[in-house]
């Protein structure tokens, strides 16, 4: 099975440490839980909904690129499925050396025969170009994503979807990836 992964809530827990840093970028004003709830939207759908100013988002995005390894662990059981793909690829927002960073200090660089970062010029999520270059090149059989913007450019090219610990309308639905072989049928 070749696998098309997110990269933020779908194979790193970077969540809670992306809150923290933009409820602490907010003075206190939003929980750590509200900011969490937002950013599960997306980034910007939370910059907006709080009226970060430009400084503000300076400042969160210097808290983002700062946040050590250890503060975003890899999701329980998640390196099982990477091991028993065919192939796996990432497509993320991140950008290369942020990407990279966590990866290399995980191991898990191994695992992936294409990592496409911010850095590499294609449109944002949900725009299908970067799926499509992956799946033309890879022959991706599962897109799996933790937020509905992550399946929709999948869903647009006819791959099968998965979304994790997200009940939005996808082919299927992991809370634990330890899950994954029963949940998942090819």
């Amino acid at each position: 099975m070749n696998i098309l992964w997110d990269y933020d809530g779908t194979l790193f827990n970077t969540y809670p440490a992306y809150a923290k840093r933009m409820s602490q970028v907010l003075g206190g004003q939003v929980s750590e839980e509200d900011c969490y709830t937002e950013l599960k939207i997306s980034a910007s759908h939370a910059i907006s909904k709080f009226q970060m100013t430009p400084p503000q988002i300076e400042e969160y995005n210097d808290l983002i690129s700062a946040i050590s390894p250890e503060e975003m662990p890899p999701f329980d059981h998640v390196e099982e499925v990477l091991k028993q793909a065919d192939c796996n690829v990432i497509m993320t927002h991140k950008d290369q050396v942020g990407a990279y960073k966590v990866l290399d200090y995980y191991d898990f660089t191994k695992y992936f025969s294409e990592i496409i970062t911010a850095d590499h010029g294609f449109p944002r999520k949900p725009d299908p170009a970067s799926y499509k270059y992956l799946h033309d090149k890879h022959h991706i059989d599962l897109a799996i994503g933790d937020r509905e913007l992550d399946i929709i450019p999948a869903k647009q090219l006819g791959m099968y979807t998965c979304l994790f610990q997200n009940n939005k309308p996808a082919d299927f639905h992991l809370e634990d990836y330890k899950d994954f072989f029963k949940v998942v049928f090819f």
